[in-house]
Protein backbone atom coordinates (compact mmCIF):
# COMPACT_ATOMS: atom_id res chain seq x y z
CA UNK A 1 0.00 0.00 0.00
CA UNK A 2 1.40 3.42 -1.01
CA UNK A 3 2.30 5.85 1.74
CA UNK A 4 0.02 8.85 2.24
CA UNK A 5 1.57 12.17 1.21
CA UNK A 6 0.84 14.87 3.81
CA UNK A 7 1.44 18.59 3.40
CA UNK A 8 2.06 20.37 6.73
CA UNK A 9 1.56 24.15 6.69
CA UNK A 10 2.52 26.56 9.48
CA UNK A 11 3.94 30.00 10.21
CA UNK A 12 6.26 28.92 13.04
CA UNK A 13 9.05 26.50 12.22
CA UNK A 14 12.84 26.29 12.72
CA UNK A 15 14.52 28.49 10.12
CA UNK A 16 17.83 26.62 10.36
CA UNK A 17 19.62 24.12 12.58
CA UNK A 18 19.67 25.08 16.28
CA UNK A 19 17.24 27.94 15.71
CA UNK A 20 15.60 29.59 18.72
CA UNK A 21 12.14 29.54 17.10
CA UNK A 22 9.62 27.08 18.63
CA UNK A 23 10.06 23.59 17.18
CA UNK A 24 6.76 21.85 18.01
CA UNK A 25 5.47 21.79 14.40
CA UNK A 26 8.80 20.30 13.29
CA UNK A 27 8.68 17.63 16.02
CA UNK A 28 5.08 16.66 15.24
CA UNK A 29 5.81 16.53 11.50
CA UNK A 30 8.79 14.30 12.17
CA UNK A 31 6.58 11.97 14.24
CA UNK A 32 4.11 11.69 11.34
CA UNK A 33 7.06 10.77 9.13
CA UNK A 34 8.16 8.10 11.62
CA UNK A 35 4.61 6.69 11.52
CA UNK A 36 5.08 6.07 7.80
CA UNK A 37 3.80 9.18 6.01
CA UNK A 38 5.66 11.14 3.36
CA UNK A 39 5.68 14.61 4.90
CA UNK A 40 6.22 17.86 3.04
CA UNK A 41 6.35 21.10 5.05
CA UNK A 42 5.48 24.56 3.70
CA UNK A 43 6.40 27.58 5.84
CA UNK A 44 7.26 31.24 5.22
CA UNK A 45 10.80 32.12 4.22
CA UNK A 46 13.02 34.14 6.55
CA UNK A 47 16.11 36.09 5.58
CA UNK A 48 19.08 33.71 5.84
CA UNK A 49 17.06 30.49 5.64
CA UNK A 50 17.08 28.01 2.76
CA UNK A 51 14.15 27.93 0.36
CA UNK A 52 14.34 24.14 0.33
CA UNK A 53 16.07 21.55 2.48
CA UNK A 54 15.66 18.08 3.94
CA UNK A 55 15.28 18.04 7.72
CA UNK A 56 15.08 14.55 9.23
CA UNK A 57 13.29 13.09 6.17
CA UNK A 58 10.98 16.11 5.93
CA UNK A 59 10.91 18.05 2.68
CA UNK A 60 10.86 21.65 3.88
CA UNK A 61 9.85 24.40 1.44
CA UNK A 62 10.07 28.05 2.53
CA UNK A 63 8.21 30.52 0.35
CA UNK A 64 9.29 34.19 0.09
CA UNK A 65 6.46 36.73 0.15
CA UNK A 66 8.34 40.03 -0.18
CA UNK A 67 11.55 41.42 -1.68
CA UNK A 68 14.13 42.22 -0.58
CA UNK A 69 13.99 39.15 1.66
CA UNK A 70 15.56 40.94 4.60
CA UNK A 71 12.45 43.17 4.75
CA UNK A 72 10.01 40.28 5.31
CA UNK A 73 8.34 41.21 8.58
CA UNK A 74 5.17 39.17 9.13
CA UNK A 75 6.49 35.93 10.63
CA UNK A 76 9.02 34.75 13.21
CA UNK A 77 10.71 36.95 15.84
CA UNK A 78 7.68 36.98 18.12
CA UNK A 79 4.89 35.84 15.82
CA UNK A 80 2.42 37.44 13.45
CA UNK A 81 0.34 39.36 16.02
CA UNK A 82 3.35 41.01 17.64
CA UNK A 83 4.90 41.83 14.27
CA UNK A 84 1.70 43.42 13.01
CA UNK A 85 1.81 45.72 16.04
CA UNK A 86 5.50 46.52 15.62
CA UNK A 87 5.81 47.00 11.86
CA UNK A 88 3.53 48.93 9.50
CA UNK A 89 5.26 47.05 6.70
CA UNK A 90 4.03 43.75 8.15
CA UNK A 91 0.42 44.93 7.80
CA UNK A 92 1.03 45.68 4.13
CA UNK A 93 2.75 42.31 3.63
CA UNK A 94 -0.02 40.21 5.23
CA UNK A 95 -2.12 39.87 2.03
CA UNK A 96 1.06 38.90 0.17
CA UNK A 97 1.74 36.17 2.72
CA UNK A 98 -1.77 34.77 2.16
CA UNK A 99 -1.42 34.91 -1.63
CA UNK A 100 2.04 33.38 -1.92
CA UNK A 101 1.27 30.68 0.61
CA UNK A 102 -1.82 29.63 -1.32
CA UNK A 103 0.04 29.62 -4.66
CA UNK A 104 2.77 27.45 -3.15
CA UNK A 105 0.23 25.10 -1.57
CA UNK A 106 -1.39 24.64 -4.99
CA UNK A 107 2.02 24.02 -6.57
CA UNK A 108 3.07 21.44 -3.97
CA UNK A 109 -0.26 19.61 -4.11
CA UNK A 110 0.57 18.76 -7.71
CA UNK A 111 4.35 18.40 -7.38
CA UNK A 112 4.31 16.16 -4.28
CA UNK A 113 0.99 14.44 -5.10
CA UNK A 114 -0.47 15.51 -1.76
CA UNK A 115 -3.26 13.34 -0.28
CA UNK A 116 -4.03 15.43 2.84
CA UNK A 117 -3.11 18.70 4.53
CA UNK A 118 -2.32 19.33 8.20
CA UNK A 119 -2.82 23.07 8.71
CA UNK A 120 -1.38 24.58 11.88
CA UNK A 121 -3.25 27.76 12.89
CA UNK A 122 -6.80 28.37 11.68
CA UNK A 123 -5.90 31.62 9.88
CA UNK A 124 -4.28 31.74 7.45
CA UNK A 125 -3.30 28.06 7.05
CA UNK A 126 -6.67 26.53 7.93
CA UNK A 127 -8.55 28.84 5.59
CA UNK A 128 -6.08 28.19 2.76
CA UNK A 129 -6.51 24.45 3.34
CA UNK A 130 -10.26 25.03 3.06
CA UNK A 131 -9.72 26.65 -0.36
CA UNK A 132 -7.54 23.74 -1.46
CA UNK A 133 -10.23 21.29 -0.41
CA UNK A 134 -12.81 23.19 -2.48
CA UNK A 135 -10.55 23.43 -5.52
CA UNK A 136 -8.65 20.13 -5.44
CA UNK A 137 -10.68 17.88 -3.14
CA UNK A 138 -7.82 17.58 -0.62
CA UNK A 139 -9.00 16.71 2.93
CA UNK A 140 -7.39 18.53 5.85
CA UNK A 141 -6.83 18.62 9.59
CA UNK A 142 -7.01 22.10 11.15
CA UNK A 143 -5.07 22.59 14.37
CA UNK A 144 -5.53 25.70 16.52
CA UNK A 145 -2.73 26.92 18.80
CA UNK A 146 -4.70 29.77 20.43
CA UNK A 147 -2.84 32.77 19.03
CA UNK A 148 -4.94 32.37 15.90
CA UNK A 149 -8.32 32.47 17.66
CA UNK A 150 -8.06 34.50 20.87
CA UNK A 151 -7.62 37.92 19.20
CA UNK A 152 -10.15 37.41 16.40
CA UNK A 153 -12.44 40.43 16.63
CA UNK A 154 -12.68 41.21 12.94
CA UNK A 155 -15.90 39.83 11.46
CA UNK A 156 -14.03 39.12 8.24
CA UNK A 157 -11.39 36.92 9.93
CA UNK A 158 -14.01 35.23 12.09
CA UNK A 159 -15.87 34.39 8.88
CA UNK A 160 -12.71 32.85 7.37
CA UNK A 161 -12.09 30.94 10.61
CA UNK A 162 -15.64 29.60 10.65
CA UNK A 163 -15.22 28.22 7.12
CA UNK A 164 -11.88 26.64 8.01
CA UNK A 165 -13.16 24.99 11.18
CA UNK A 166 -16.51 23.74 9.88
CA UNK A 167 -15.20 22.23 6.65
CA UNK A 168 -12.12 20.53 8.13
CA UNK A 169 -12.17 16.74 8.24
CA UNK A 170 -10.83 17.00 11.78
CA UNK A 171 -10.31 20.06 13.95
CA UNK A 172 -8.02 19.99 16.99
CA UNK A 173 -7.32 22.48 19.77
CA UNK A 174 -4.23 22.57 21.96
CA UNK A 175 -6.20 23.12 25.19
CA UNK A 176 -9.71 23.15 26.65
CA UNK A 177 -9.62 26.97 26.62
CA UNK A 178 -8.77 27.05 22.92
CA UNK A 179 -11.59 24.60 22.22
CA UNK A 180 -14.10 26.92 23.92
CA UNK A 181 -12.96 29.77 21.68
CA UNK A 182 -13.35 27.59 18.57
CA UNK A 183 -16.84 26.60 19.67
CA UNK A 184 -17.83 30.27 19.89
CA UNK A 185 -16.58 30.88 16.37
CA UNK A 186 -18.04 27.85 14.63
CA UNK A 187 -20.38 25.94 16.94
CA UNK A 188 -18.66 22.73 15.89
CA UNK A 189 -18.89 20.27 18.79
CA UNK A 190 -16.57 17.42 17.74
CA UNK A 191 -13.35 19.43 18.14
CA UNK A 192 -10.67 17.24 19.68
CA UNK A 193 -8.28 18.50 22.34
CA UNK A 194 -4.80 17.31 21.36
CA UNK A 195 -2.07 19.40 22.93
CA UNK A 196 1.47 19.77 21.73
CA UNK A 197 3.90 17.59 23.63
CA UNK A 198 7.30 17.33 25.22
CA UNK A 199 10.20 14.94 24.49
CA UNK A 200 10.91 13.12 27.74
CA UNK A 201 14.23 11.88 26.39
CA UNK A 202 15.38 15.48 25.92
CA UNK A 203 13.88 17.20 28.98
CA UNK A 204 14.96 15.38 32.11
CA UNK A 205 16.44 15.90 35.58
CA UNK A 206 19.62 14.35 34.18
CA UNK A 207 20.40 17.69 32.49
CA UNK A 208 21.09 19.46 35.79
CA UNK A 209 24.38 21.31 35.40
CA UNK A 210 26.07 23.17 38.25
CA UNK A 211 28.50 24.73 35.77
CA UNK A 212 25.56 26.63 34.31
CA UNK A 213 24.98 28.25 37.70
CA UNK A 214 28.61 29.36 37.76
CA UNK A 215 28.45 30.74 34.21
CA UNK A 216 25.33 32.72 35.07
CA UNK A 217 26.62 33.86 38.44
CA UNK A 218 23.79 32.21 40.41
CA UNK A 219 25.06 31.21 43.85
CA UNK A 220 21.80 30.36 45.62
CA UNK A 221 18.11 30.44 44.57
CA UNK A 222 17.68 30.08 40.79
CA UNK A 223 14.32 31.31 39.44
CA UNK A 224 13.80 30.79 35.70
CA UNK A 225 11.42 32.07 33.06
CA UNK A 226 11.62 31.26 29.35
CA UNK A 227 9.78 32.90 26.47
CA UNK A 228 9.62 35.56 23.84
CA UNK A 229 9.74 38.98 25.51
CA UNK A 230 6.32 40.17 24.36
CA UNK A 231 3.35 41.62 26.22
CA UNK A 232 1.37 38.41 26.75
CA UNK A 233 4.27 36.78 28.65
CA UNK A 234 3.75 39.26 31.51
CA UNK A 235 7.45 39.40 32.42
CA UNK A 236 7.17 42.91 33.88
CA UNK A 237 4.96 41.57 36.67
CA UNK A 238 7.52 38.90 37.50
CA UNK A 239 10.30 41.49 37.61
CA UNK A 240 8.20 43.63 39.94
CA UNK A 241 7.59 40.63 42.21
CA UNK A 242 11.32 40.26 42.81
CA UNK A 243 11.28 43.32 45.09
CA UNK A 244 9.54 41.23 47.76
CA UNK A 245 11.36 37.98 46.91
CA UNK A 246 14.83 39.39 47.60
CA UNK A 247 13.71 40.72 50.99
CA UNK A 248 13.37 37.07 52.01
CA UNK A 249 16.05 35.63 49.72
CA UNK A 250 18.60 38.40 49.07
CA UNK A 251 20.83 36.20 46.88
CA UNK A 252 18.01 34.90 44.64
CA UNK A 253 18.46 35.45 40.92
CA UNK A 254 15.76 35.63 38.24
CA UNK A 255 17.14 34.37 34.92
CA UNK A 256 15.13 35.52 31.90
CA UNK A 257 15.75 33.40 28.80
CA UNK A 258 14.44 34.91 25.58
CA UNK A 259 14.48 38.08 23.55
CA UNK A 260 11.92 40.34 21.96
CA UNK A 261 10.52 43.85 21.57
CA UNK A 262 9.96 44.37 25.31
CA UNK A 263 13.52 43.57 26.37
CA UNK A 264 14.79 47.15 26.55
CA UNK A 265 11.77 48.29 28.59
CA UNK A 266 12.17 45.34 30.96
CA UNK A 267 15.84 46.12 31.50
CA UNK A 268 14.92 49.72 32.31
CA UNK A 269 12.23 48.51 34.75
CA UNK A 270 14.73 46.25 36.53
CA UNK A 271 17.16 49.15 36.85
CA UNK A 272 14.48 51.58 38.06
CA UNK A 273 13.45 49.08 40.75
CA UNK A 274 17.13 48.64 41.69
CA UNK A 275 16.84 44.96 40.79
CA UNK A 276 19.41 44.82 38.00
CA UNK A 277 21.76 42.91 40.33
CA UNK A 278 19.09 40.26 40.95
CA UNK A 279 17.92 39.80 37.36
CA UNK A 280 19.90 38.21 34.54
CA UNK A 281 18.82 38.72 30.93
CA UNK A 282 20.29 35.64 29.26
CA UNK A 283 18.93 36.50 25.80
CA UNK A 284 17.94 33.90 23.22
CA UNK A 285 19.17 30.39 23.92
CA UNK A 286 19.33 27.65 21.28
CA UNK A 287 16.73 24.93 21.83
CA UNK A 288 19.43 22.30 22.41
CA UNK A 289 20.69 24.21 25.46
CA UNK A 290 17.30 24.82 27.10
CA UNK A 291 17.08 21.43 28.90
CA UNK A 292 19.98 22.30 31.22
CA UNK A 293 18.37 25.64 32.14
CA UNK A 294 15.11 23.94 33.13
CA UNK A 295 16.78 21.09 35.04
CA UNK A 296 19.21 23.36 36.92
CA UNK A 297 16.66 25.97 38.07
CA UNK A 298 15.05 25.68 41.50
CA UNK A 299 11.78 27.10 40.20
CA UNK A 300 10.13 27.99 36.89
CA UNK A 301 7.66 30.90 36.65
CA UNK A 302 5.42 31.79 33.71
CA UNK A 303 3.49 35.01 34.53
CA UNK A 304 1.41 35.17 31.31
CA UNK A 305 -1.46 37.62 30.94
CA UNK A 306 -4.43 38.29 28.65
CA UNK A 307 -3.67 41.32 26.48
CA UNK A 308 -6.21 43.94 25.44
CA UNK A 309 -6.49 42.25 22.04
CA UNK A 310 -7.37 38.96 23.76
CA UNK A 311 -4.06 37.23 23.07
CA UNK A 312 -2.83 34.87 25.78
CA UNK A 313 -1.09 31.55 26.42
CA UNK A 314 -2.83 28.83 24.47
CA UNK A 315 -1.17 25.99 26.33
CA UNK A 316 2.29 26.82 27.67
CA UNK A 317 4.80 24.25 26.42
CA UNK A 318 7.45 25.84 28.65
CA UNK A 319 5.58 24.48 31.69
CA UNK A 320 5.68 20.98 30.20
CA UNK A 321 9.41 21.30 29.54
CA UNK A 322 10.06 22.51 33.08
CA UNK A 323 7.99 19.75 34.69
CA UNK A 324 9.58 17.10 32.48
CA UNK A 325 12.92 18.41 33.80
CA UNK A 326 11.84 17.87 37.40
CA UNK A 327 11.39 21.57 38.17
CA UNK A 328 8.42 22.97 40.08
CA UNK A 329 6.28 25.58 38.28
CA UNK A 330 4.19 28.66 38.98
CA UNK A 331 1.83 30.00 36.32
CA UNK A 332 -0.96 32.50 35.79
CA UNK A 333 -4.55 31.30 35.80
CA UNK A 334 -5.13 32.26 32.15
CA UNK A 335 -5.59 30.57 28.78
CA UNK A 336 -4.63 26.92 28.59
CA UNK A 337 -2.21 27.01 31.54
CA UNK A 338 -4.74 25.49 34.00
CA UNK A 339 -4.83 22.38 31.78
CA UNK A 340 -1.24 21.77 32.88
CA UNK A 341 -1.05 23.35 36.33
CA UNK A 342 -3.52 21.98 38.84
CA UNK A 343 -3.17 24.26 41.87
CA UNK A 344 -1.34 22.60 44.78
CA UNK A 345 -1.02 19.40 42.77
CA UNK A 346 1.21 19.93 39.71
CA UNK A 347 2.24 23.48 40.56
CA UNK A 348 0.86 26.78 41.82
CA UNK A 349 -1.56 29.09 40.01
CA UNK A 350 -1.80 32.84 40.65
CA UNK A 351 -3.98 35.61 39.26
CA UNK A 352 -2.57 37.44 36.27
CA UNK A 353 -0.89 40.86 36.63
CA UNK A 354 -0.31 40.31 40.34
CA UNK A 355 3.31 40.84 41.47
CA UNK A 356 2.19 40.32 45.08
CA UNK A 357 0.72 36.87 44.42
CA UNK A 358 3.75 35.91 42.31
CA UNK A 359 6.09 36.94 45.12
CA UNK A 360 4.09 35.00 47.73
CA UNK A 361 4.07 31.87 45.58
CA UNK A 362 7.80 32.12 44.85
CA UNK A 363 8.65 32.67 48.53
CA UNK A 364 6.39 29.79 49.57
CA UNK A 365 8.13 27.34 47.24
CA UNK A 366 11.67 28.55 47.86
CA UNK A 367 10.97 28.18 51.60
CA UNK A 368 9.69 24.59 51.30
CA UNK A 369 11.93 22.18 49.40
CA UNK A 370 9.64 19.26 50.24
CA UNK A 371 6.65 21.01 48.65
CA UNK A 372 8.69 21.82 45.54
CA UNK A 373 9.66 18.18 45.19
CA UNK A 374 6.11 16.94 45.68
CA UNK A 375 4.60 19.31 43.11
CA UNK A 376 7.41 18.68 40.62
CA UNK A 377 7.06 14.90 40.98
CA UNK A 378 3.30 15.05 40.50
CA UNK A 379 3.77 17.35 37.51
CA UNK A 380 6.31 15.11 35.83
CA UNK A 381 4.04 12.08 36.29
CA UNK A 382 1.17 14.01 34.66
CA UNK A 383 3.39 15.09 31.74
CA UNK A 384 4.53 11.50 31.19
CA UNK A 385 0.94 10.21 31.17
CA UNK A 386 -0.66 12.94 29.04
CA UNK A 387 1.86 15.11 27.20
CA UNK A 388 4.71 12.94 25.95
CA UNK A 389 5.36 13.38 22.22
CA UNK A 390 5.04 9.62 21.78
CA UNK A 391 1.40 9.77 22.90
CA UNK A 392 0.61 13.00 21.03
CA UNK A 393 2.17 11.66 17.82
CA UNK A 394 0.05 8.52 18.13
CA UNK A 395 -3.15 10.56 18.43
CA UNK A 396 -2.38 12.68 15.36
CA UNK A 397 -1.39 9.53 13.47
CA UNK A 398 -4.82 8.06 14.24
CA UNK A 399 -6.47 11.19 12.81
CA UNK A 400 -4.38 11.11 9.65
CA UNK A 401 -5.12 7.40 9.19
CA UNK A 402 -8.87 8.14 9.47
CA UNK A 403 -8.90 10.67 6.61
CA UNK A 404 -10.65 9.33 3.56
Amino acid sequence: MAKMNILVTATTFPRWKDDTEPSFVFVLSRLLSIHGYNVTVLVPHSYGSKKYELMDNLKVYRFPYFVPYRMQRVCYQGGILENLKRYKLAVLQLPLLFAFEFLNMARLIKKEKIDAIHAHWIVPQGFLAYLCKKLYGIPYIATAHAGDVFPLKSKFFRFLSNLAIKDSDFCTANSSFTKKKLLKISGRKDIKIIPMGVDLSVFSERNKNEDLRKRLGVKKEFILTVGRLVEKKGIKYLISSMKDVIKKFPDAKLVIVGDGPERKGLEILAKDLKLDGSIIFAGSVENRHLPEFYATADLFVGPSIVTESGDTEGLGIVFLEALASGTCVIGSNVGGIPDIIKHNDTGLLVNQKSPGQLANAIIRLLSDKGLRRRLASSGRKMVKEVYSWRLIGKRFNELAASIK
